[in-house]
């Protein structure tokens, strides 16, 4: 299947935008030759709308996040608020990993303060079978809400994004957050049968959310796999990566390319590109260089700001900014973000000055 024509990658809107070219693996100095311009390192944050926004927080008052997530006017309106603010080279869609186990009927909630809680928990090969199908009619408000945001982005791209299978399947076993996802990584060695049905369920929940965006008009597809550094690289390998191979099948014949990130990966990115990816974030632990080192140096690279120093004094941030930067000059292309999502605690104008520090202004 090929994108619609009034998609953004094919009518002109984004295909050449900084983002999508960096996503592509041409270099900031490759785009300065080529534009004429200065060089310019494109930037977006994750969870860059968020808590960290007043306006955010107006939106939001008396919402429910999951009811957020599946109003597409206020979905969209809170995608659009830190592109308005800060000037980031792109959007991301806003909703949550969760969104589509309770668009198939699953029993989740987010619980403030505390994460997505499940009703019941997934734990044996009965419960697996008894998860529910997604029916794709419901994927309708994320369509709607898609496309309500790609026509006010105009040049500016959208990500989509979804969760990986592992990720998901440790809140569907722990019954909610958890440290060390001990009953999931259990379950995956006790009942390797259950577990691989369960991770195939979740890899295609998760393909057709992603999937949804990116025909909606999302020119980029992120998929997190927050907690797979939980996981030994043998154990990724076996029990991980082919359900996240499984979930980008789905936008892999679209033609629009592919973020991979997770937390605490630094030992499973050449794995983690091998699923599918054309883009691997890389978190604060690891150095970009050192990141490009371990992926040959043929992989385009996103991140990797602490988060942790977003409330430094400006000097040492804007250090910190410049040295990300430098390590990040090395691979074929790279993306400035966050190592992880920006913290409610941040102050706007400390991310407004990242742009403006990425965008080559003083």
């Amino acid at each position: 299947m090929t994108l619609p024509a009034s998609h953004p990658m094919i009518d002109g809107r984004t295909a050449d935008s900084p983002l999508v070219r960096a996503f592509l693996g041409e270099s900031a100095g490759a785009r300065a030759e080529r534009t004429g311009r200065a060089p310019s390192t494109p930037v977006w944050f994750m969870r860059q709308a968020g808590r960290s926004l007043p306006e955010y927080r107006e939106r939001r008052a008396g919402i429910a996040m999951l009811d957020a997530c599946l109003d597409p006017e206020v979905a969209s309106d809170l995608t659009l608020q830190p592109v308005r603010r800060h000037g980031v080279d792109a959007a991301i869609f806003f909703s949550d990993i969760v969104v589509p186990l309770l668009l198939a009927g699953v029993d989740v909630r987010i619980v403030p303060g505390t994460g997505p809680v499940l009703g019941s928990p997934v734990r044996t090969a009965e419960d697996v079978a008894r998860l529910p199908v997604l029916d794709e009619g419901a994927l309708a408000p994320i369509s709607e809400g898609v496309a309500r945001t790609v026509a006010a982005l105009g040049g500016t791209p959208l990500i989509g994004f979804a969760g990986a299978p592992f990720t998901l399947a440790t809140y569907l076993v722990e019954g909610g957050p958890s440290k060390d996802h001990l009953r999931a990584r259990t379950m995956m060695h006790a009942d390797p049968a259950a577990w691989a049905a369960l991770l195939s369920w979740a890899a295609q929940v998760s393909g057709a959310f992603l999937r949804a965006q990116v025909l909606a008009g999302a020119s980029a597809a992120q998929l997190f796999d927050s907690w797979a550094g939980a996981l030994s690289l043998a154990d990724y390998r076996a029990h991980a990566a082919p359900f996240s191979a499984q979930t980008l099948a789905p936008v892999r014949d679209l033609g629009v390319p592919v973020v991979h990130f997770g937390t605490n990966t630094g030992e499973l990115l050449a794995a983690m590109r091998d699923v599918g990816a054309d883009v691997i974030g890389v978190d604060h632990r690891l150095g970009l260089d050192e990141a490009n080192r371990r992926l040959e140096g043929r992989t385009v690279l996103q991140g990797n700001i602490d988060p942790a120093l977003l409330g430094a004094p400006w000097p040492v941030l804007e250090a910190h900014v410049r040295e990300v930067l430098r390590r990040g000059s090395q691979a074929p292309a790279h993306v400035l973000n966050l190592g992880h999502g920006v913290p409610p605690s941040t102050d706007p104008e400390v991310l407004t000055r990242i742009v403006r520090l990425a965008h080559g202004e003083r």
